[in-house]
């Protein structure tokens, strides 16, 4: 059975669990996620608690969340089985609802899909995957000054300059981009030009 956190008690937990940069990246992810729940008219609340969860499981290394994925039969995809360090979001979603006790289905699903984004994402989905890539800790992205700009002005166009800049930026360093990244890129650039 799941316990119910408080807001404070998660804190608290993940303040003990995470390194000090990946705590510090969550406060400014949950910070800028309620910001720009609060700029769109997205639920603050759940903006800040997928924000405060969206990388709970980062305390594991990559074969930690392959094993205990693994272990508890949850899914598992090719792509996950040669970068397990993707796992992180799959899982941080399976702990937010198994040990924080979070069963709001619109914050799992931005947990889930943080990292890669995914075709018809919520409003509350493209908000935790911007917040993510523009939270104030940020500085090493290119283009991060105009992209904080447009987050505010059309959510849209930037998560399809988010997602490009990181597909752009993966092949540069001559990395595999997620096939679920290069979907979802695909997936906006055609609805843009409808």
């Amino acid at each position: 059975m799941s316990m119910v956190y408080t807001r404070k008690e998660i804190k608290s937990d993940l303040r003990n669990l995470l390194k000090e940069f990946r705590y510090e990246h969550t406060l400014g992810v949950e910070y800028t996620a309620a910001c720009l729940a609060m700029r769109y008219g997205a639920d603050v609340k759940k903006a800040d608690m997928a924000g405060l969860l969206h990388d709970c499981a980062k305390y594991m290394t990559g074969q930690e969340m392959l094993r205990y994925a693994r272990d508890r039969q949850l899914p598992v995809s090719s792509w996950e089985e040669q970068n397990p360090e993707l796992l992180h979001a799959r899982l941080g979603a399976f702990f937010a609802r198994e040990k924080y006790g979070v069963e709001d289905e619109e914050i799992l699903s931005a947990i889930t899909w943080h990292t890669t984004g995914k075709p018809g994402m919520s409003l509350l989905d493209k908000i935790l995957f911007i917040a993510d890539y523009i939270e104030p800790n940020r500085d090493k992205a290119s283009h991060l000054e105009e992209i904080r700009r447009l987050a505010f002005s059309d959510i849209d166009q930037c998560l399809i300059r988010v997602l490009s800049d990181t597909v752009a930026y993966l092949a540069a360093c001559d990395h595999v981009t997620d096939p679920m990244t290069r979907e979802t890129l695909s997936f906006y650039q055609n609805l843009q030009k409808r």
